[in-house]
């Protein structure tokens, strides 16, 4: 029985080629695009879920800032670990990591610029699964001068050859032996790091062997003595269902216990899965672009059953006499239900196999347009469960219903032609095509805001200059030779200007709470992002000064500050400039405010800003050049980066690159938004040209008797499109509030944005119309344009 099934199944593909081909292409492009978007939001939901105890670690920060200025902060100072583990005794472990970004490494011969190292505690390596190959779980540093790498970074320095005992170079002459190994940091993990150094190392030489702690602020005796550094990453390992409400508290107290001259200090807690897709108060940090991507998955799925469900039950009255004949010689309602389950089984076979088969070919195109990192692992349980799910519903879907209308014919009045009016549903697939395109439409207005606010993002005025600006950081003896590293530069052909600081101005994170001013209230818990710098980058940015001037680079400047805007809203002062203002242990007066710049994304508001003059503490220099002399510049600053590092390779980055890269995750939404709707408006079309195709077979005769009654070609195109433009104009109609809804609630991520102007919905829905027009037009003219005499003899 089934093997006849089979058989009569693929008979009718194969006499119905036209038909089959543009249900098998909707199916698989669907069916590609659809998995495509479920593999990517299984993958963002499965963030850190790889650790066993992830639902028990917790992330600690801060609420800083009064008011307007208020925000979360995810550094926090270092000992409220220490005091943590000893102190709560739901606190099981703790770990802290201090980032120190890119370090150069080397071994023999082979350098390396290390981008990702961090100092850490031991624990770092029993809280999480990271993997520790090599090397001691328990003991992971033997002492402060050993390091723990991941094993790509081993393999690059040592090959196959054993790590373990091994000796890198930090820098010129700082020797440390390999002592552990672990695993490569997954993609889906929210930490990612290359080289591990002991904390017990950055508190023996930044505090103990330190006459002034690491930020210049005075001498601090320990790590666990410093209560003015929000620079810490803590994560507390917690007993199950702590209260983490209590949890807070307590470590508020604890703070405030040690630093009773700060004000109130409020702490949060995020569980280590929300990490990725949440922020720490809990509000959107990812999550609504990931359901929203899930929403589309389904939806393009829909769109592609969509496509068969109406062709199929549109060529419903050509297969009733078929359907009639099987009954009158005495097949049942459930053998037909079956053979027309088994005909959609079978197509959608094809379509599957197509589909996996595409999706293996472009996968490494699909990774580089959504940023990911996604393989076909044929032993993923998750990526398996995630496929067989979408196809089973898919299939399902798109094949009950055609099989029960197919199945519950009535043979006399089939027989007859006097089941036409109802058969099909005529209703039911107007329906179907309005859903088509709102949900086209919708994912065109997506795509016009989308590309909109990024546009918007690229030409709006961040209040600098970042245009053909170089940046790196100098290492050793550099630093102390600053003057004649800039008076070399300055020599060199394609170098417009030079300036220095102790942090990249784009992203620069670098946070102090240890501050007071005239009149600061009692309440004021006002955290500053704090740069140090010389005179020259305010005029090198072409930072604009509200009130006030510039640091003049006289011995004065030391006890001056400059703020920005916002700090002078979250110091709620009126005319700052001459008032006393403390950060750290430098105390001095204010002498200017810069106007507000985006020194940050601009999903967040412009965060208060204070730039302190300490030349000594600033190892980062800019280079400004030219688009025709970037090269030239940057063959100068490595000529000059030679002259006292010459063992270590020269490192640099574009200021308009690392913008850029504030972006990444808006980009790659942008693109496969883009994509997300080419493809959707491509199936929808293809459903209509099936359509479109099916609707000038039915109404043959009718175009021909109009044609010898003197109907013109247009009229009869405008004749079968017009039933389809209308539905599209209903479709536009239902799409325009979801798409403002959907899009309103995108563009309130960003603290910048634009504002959604009516023309977007009238160019959405005008494209879809030309393009449905379009589709539509190819088989109308062919119908419009066939001979009437041979029309109406065939009729």
């Amino acid at each position: 029985m089934i093997r006849n099934y089979l058989k009569t199944a693929w008979r009718n593909l194969v006499n119905n080629k036209f038909y089959s081909i543009i249900n098998i292409a909707g199916l698989t492009v669907g069916l590609v695009i659809g998995l495509f978007i479920l593999l990517y939001v299984q993958d963002e939901l499965s963030f850190d879920r790889f650790n066993k105890q992830a639902d028990n670690i917790y992330k600690v920060g801060i609420v800083g800032g009064t008011g307007s200025t208020k925000q979360i902060f995810s550094g926090i100072i270092a000992p409220v670990a220490t005091f943590a583990k000893n102190e709560i005794p739901e606190v099981k472990d703790a770990v802290r990591i201090r980032r120190i970004g890119s370090a150069p490494f080397r071994y023999k011969d082979k350098r390396f610029t290390e981008e990702n190292v961090a100092f850490t505690d031991p624990s770092f390596f029993s809280i999480f699964d990271f993997g520790l190959v090599n090397g001691d779980a328990k003991k992971p540093f033997t002492d402060n001068y050993s390091v723990v790498i991941t094993r790509s970074s081993a393999k690059r320095y040592f090959g196959s050859d054993d790590p373990i005992g091994k000796v890198l170079v930090l820098g010129d002459d700082q020797n440390f032996k390999v002592s552990g190994v672990i695993n490569d940091f997954p993609a889906n993990s929210s930490i990612n790091y290359s080289i591990f150094l002991p904390l017990s190392l950055f508190n023996q030489l930044a505090y103990i062997k330190s006459s002034t702690s690491y930020n210049g602020t005075g001498r601090i005796p320990s790590m666990d003595a410093d209560w003015i550094s929000f620079n810490y990453e803590t994560y507390l390992l917690l007993k199950t269902n702590t209260n983490i409400a209590q949890l807070t508290k307590k470590l508020q107290h604890i703070h405030e216990r040690n630093k009773p001259d700060d004000a109130p200090v409020p702490y949060v807690a995020q569980p280590l899965p929300q990490m990725h897709l949440y922020k720490a108060d809990g509000s959107d940090g990812g999550i609504e672009t990931v359901k929203t991507f899930a929403i589309v998955a389904l939806l393009i799925l829909v769109i592609a059953c969509i496509n068969y469900v109406n062709l199929s039950t549109a060529r419903s009255m050509l297969r009733a006499k078929e359907v009639s004949m099987r009954k009158i010689i005495g097949a049942g309602k459930l053998q037909l239900f079956m053979q027309f389950m088994i005909e959609t089984a079978l197509l959608f076979f094809i379509a599957t196999l197509l589909a996996l088969g595409l999706m293996y070919l472009l996968l490494p195109m699909y990774n580089s347009f959504s940023g990911k990192q996604l393989t076909f692992d044929f032993s993923n349980y998750n990526m398996w469960k995630c496929i067989i799910l979408a196809l089973a519903g898919t299939l399902l879907a798109s094949s009950i219903y055609p099989a029960l209308l197919l199945s519950s014919f009535e043979p006399l009045k089939a027989l007859k032609g006097k089941v036409a009016a109802g058969i099909g549903n005529t209703a039911f697939r107007r329906g179907l095509v309005v859903i088509q395109f709102t949900i086209s439409i919708v994912l065109i207005i997506g795509m016009l805001i989308i590309n909109n606010q990024l546009k918007y993002i690229r030409s709006k005025d961040l209040g600098y200059d970042k245009e053909n600006v170089l940046s790196f950081n100098m290492r050793g003896d550099m630093i102390k030779h600053y003057d004649a590293v800039k008076a070399e530069l300055m020599k060199q052909p394609g170098v417009l200007a030079v300036a220095r600081s102790s942090n990249n101005i784009i992203d620069y994170d670098n946070w102090t709470g240890d501050n007071s001013w005239d009149g600061k209230p009692v309440n004021s818990n006002l955290l500053f992002h704090a740069m140090e710098t010389d005179k020259d980058l305010i005029p090198f940015f072409k930072l604009q000064m509200a009130q006030g001037s510039n640091f003049t680079g006289s011995a004065a400047d030391s006890t001056h500050f400059i703020i920005n805007e916002a700090a002078v809203k979250g110091m709620n002062i009126e005319n700052p400039v001459g008032k006393n203002l403390r950060i750290w242990t430098i105390k001095g007066t204010i002498i200017g405010v810069v106007k507000d710049f985006h020194f940050s994304s601009m999903r967040k508001k412009i965060e208060p800003a204070v730039f302190v003059y300490y030349p000594k503490n600033s190892d980062r220099v800019y280079i400004r050049t030219t688009g025709n002399d970037a090269q030239k510049a940057i063959t100068s600053a490595q000529q000059v980066w030679k002259q006292y590092n010459n063992d270590v390779p020269f490192s640099y980055a574009f200021l308009d690159e690392t913008f850029n890269k504030l972006y990444n995750t808006e980009q790659h939404t942008g693109s496969l938004f883009d994509l997300f709707g080419i493809i959707t408006v491509f199936i929808s079309c293809l459903g209509l040209f099936g359509l479109a195709t099916y609707s000038a077979q039915v109404k043959t005769r009718e175009i021909g008797i109009r044609k010898v009654l003197g109907a013109s070609v247009g009229g009869i195109v405008r004749l079968l499109a017009t039933e389809f433009i209308i539905l599209i104009i209903v479709a536009l109609a239902i799409a325009a509030p979801i798409g403002w809804y959907a899009m309103n609630k995108w563009l309130m991520e960003f603290a910048y944005r634009i504002d959604m102007q009516w023309w977007v919905f009238i160019i959405a829905g005008f494209t879809a119309i030309i393009i449905a027009f379009i589709t539509i037009s190819f088989q109308s003219l062919k119908a419009a344009l066939a001979n009437p005499v041979k029309s109406l003899r065939s009729e």
